[in-house]
């Protein structure tokens, strides 16, 4: 099957704003569970303020720190905050791994006959970018540790336990399909850029590299992966897509990390200004540094 350029796009661009209205209903509804209410524009906001940050941070860490500023920002109490952010986490994560897992026992070995030879010839012919690459991640790494040990960290209050001890079951049920349309719809996005080749790898090669780029980004500390996810692209984990790799990969990108980076950066300016960010941006980085 083979899409057009204008399908391709424009379902990888309704698959972005789907996701961040499932999102945004799913925070309301946890918010509703612990007896708080936000608006829907709020909950949009946030979650790209989310996205923005995310996209910014290693292992997407920031993420969470916007979307608790954000919810502060509506007069959620902070033990409210993290009782809903945990929720989030607590649902999502498992489906995540599930859903990984039901891919590798359905695609895996396709992915890997298909993926291999590309693999094994760009680590063969670019194992010096392999070798700095994999140098950096170890460095960044170990600073990501030292830096969660000794630097400024936020743990959940026991207040926030005791907000979950009465939470309704209904935002649970309601949360799982939104939770779970995330993780699809992420994952969707490669294999429909790829399919406007006249000639792509299967879908199943496809879903499976794009799966691993993407939530490889949870573990690499680099901001949204950068550097190993570039190079895991363009050595063939998605399959071989030729000559149209590079352009591929600026699309992909795009859409799983640039355009929320874009709206929330642009939904930032227009709420607080440059100046509160730029000073907030400053204050972070300046308590990130080692005493």
């Amino acid at each position: 099957m083979q899409l057009t350029p204008l399908a391709a796009h424009g379902a990888c661009a309704l698959l972005f704003l789907a996701d961040l209205l499932a999102r945004a209903l799913r925070i309301r509804w946890y918010l509703a569970g612990l007896g708080r209410r936000i608006s829907l524009f709020d909950a949009f906001q946030l979650n790209a303020w989310g996205d923005a940050a995310a996209g910014l941070t290693p292992m997407r860490f920031g993420g969470e720190l916007a979307k608790f500023a954000g919810l502060a920002r509506c007069r959620v109490p902070a033990p409210v905050a993290v009782a809903a952010l945990s929720l989030e986490a607590t649902i999502t994560y498992p489906l995540v791994a599930l859903f990984g897992g039901g891919l590798a026992m359905r695609f895996a070995p396709d992915w890997w006959q298909e993926a291999r030879p590309a693999v094994e010839t760009a680590l063969n012919s670019r194992w010096p970018a392999v070798a700095v690459v994999g140098a950096l991640l170890l460095t960044l790494g170990l600073g990501m540790w030292w830096w969660r040990r000794r630097g400024p960290g936020a743990s959940a209050p026991g207040q926030s336990r005791a907000a979950l001890k009465s939470f309704p079951l209904w935002p649970v049920l309601a949360g799982i399909p939104l939770s779970l349309f995330n993780v699809v719809a992420r994952t969707l996005m490669l294999p429909l850029l790829a399919m406007t080749l006249p000639a792509h790898p299967p879908f199943g090669v496809m879903a499976v590299g794009s799966f691993v780029l993407l939530y490889s980004q949870l573990v690499l500390p680099t901001p949204a992966g950068v550097g190993a996810v570039e190079l895991g692209f363009l050595s063939g984990m998605a399959g071989d897509l030729g000559d149209a790799s590079t352009p591929l990969l600026i699309a992909w990108r795009l859409y799983t990390v640039g355009a929320g980076a874009l709206l929330g950066a642009v939904l930032a300016v227009a709420t607080f200004g440059f100046r509160p960010i730029i000073a907030a941006v400053a204050r972070v980085v300046g308590r990130s540094r080692p005493a």
